[in-house]
């Protein structure tokens, strides 16, 4: 049993649900469009989950062996810091995890195009690879890009434009023109989101050798970048809420928007990169509300 509560702790649950905030918004949109369907909404949520937690264990792997995850760390514990999981496990857990990904991918492509739009299906397999590539990769390898401050804008790419366009297409074998400001809203959170980890853990990575934005720009310039992204944010959100306003429940977006503006008062006003921790869950969340808030307007108004 604490082997198992010690692998749950490794997948990191708590950042499920902002992994799927863009599957969400995109299917809310398809239900509105008429195009919705629930085999591959399913499908989709467990293939960006079972993605995520590749990603999670890939990353606990490599700051592991890395050493990056010391003693030195503010944040918790990881698995293989602890002595607890050793790295040939979590490398066979990685493994495994990779032929579950590949299993849904190849399920919810044929839940979406079945066994015609074979280009289709082509594009969305090549996707799916470049997804595990990019989940591992992120600390593993000599080339991992989250250590050559890459980590921000892909995840902006995979989490927003990717997450979200990539759903839709799913359902409607098309785009829509309306997904931009959904896709760039949840992309830059998500990206915030990452970026307040690599404040907080600003020390330990720059002892690590892990070059970071933060790290980059320093505290006190990493702290105004992240409340820019946060306020751009902001205003995209109320951009979206006016432009496709078609009722109040277009408006509901807009209740996510008081956590994030006193986030970004607290981030301001932080000087203490270990006080920043706190904030990780209330961004994810309100990212991930914001999502649900999004789509469920236009749901309200395709009743």
């Amino acid at each position: 049993m604490d082997k198992f509560k010690l692998w749950l702790s490794a997948f990191r649950l708590r950042t499920l649900p902002l992994s799927v905030s863009g599957i969400i918004v995109s299917s809310c949109f398809a239900f509105y469009d008429g195009i919705f369907k629930w085999s591959i909404f399913i499908l989709a949520l467990l293939a960006t989950i079972s993605l995520q937690i590749l990603s999670n264990i890939a990353n606990d792997y490599g700051d592991g062996v890395k050493g990056t995850d010391n003693n030195n760390r503010i944040g918790p514990e990881r698995a293989i810091q602890s002595g607890k999981i050793t790295p040939s496990e979590m490398y066979t857990a990685i493994k495994l995890n990779v032929l579950v990904v590949i299993m849904f991918v190849f399920f919810l492509i044929y839940a979406a195009f079945g066994s015609h739009n074979f280009v289709y299906s082509i594009l969305f397999i090549t996707l799916g690879a470049i997804s595990i590539s990019a989940a591992i990769k992120y600390t593993v390898g000599k080339s991992a890009y989250g250590y050559r401050a890459l980590g921000d804008i892909m995840v902006f790419l995979f989490f927003g434009l990717l997450s979200v366009f990539g759903t839709y297409f799913l359902y409607a074998k098309d785009l829509s023109t309306v997904l931009i400001l959904p896709a760039s809203i949840i992309g830059i959170l998500s990206a915030g989101v990452l970026h307040l980890n690599n404040m907080r853990d600003i020390v330990s990575d720059k002892a690590s050798n892990k070059t970071t934005v933060a790290i980059l720009l320093g505290f006190k310039n990493a702290k105004r970048y992240h409340v820019l992204m946060i306020a751009i944010a902001i205003v995209l959100t109320i951009s979206f809420c006016l432009l496709f306003y078609r009722s109040w429940a277009n408006l509901l977006p807009l209740v996510m928007l008081i956590p994030l503006i006193k986030h970004i008062i607290f981030v301001a006003n932080t000087e203490e990169p270990v006080k920043l921790d706190s904030q990780l869950k209330i961004v994810a969340l309100a990212t991930f509300f914001l999502s649900i808030l999004m789509g469920l307007g236009f749901v309200i108004n395709g009743l």
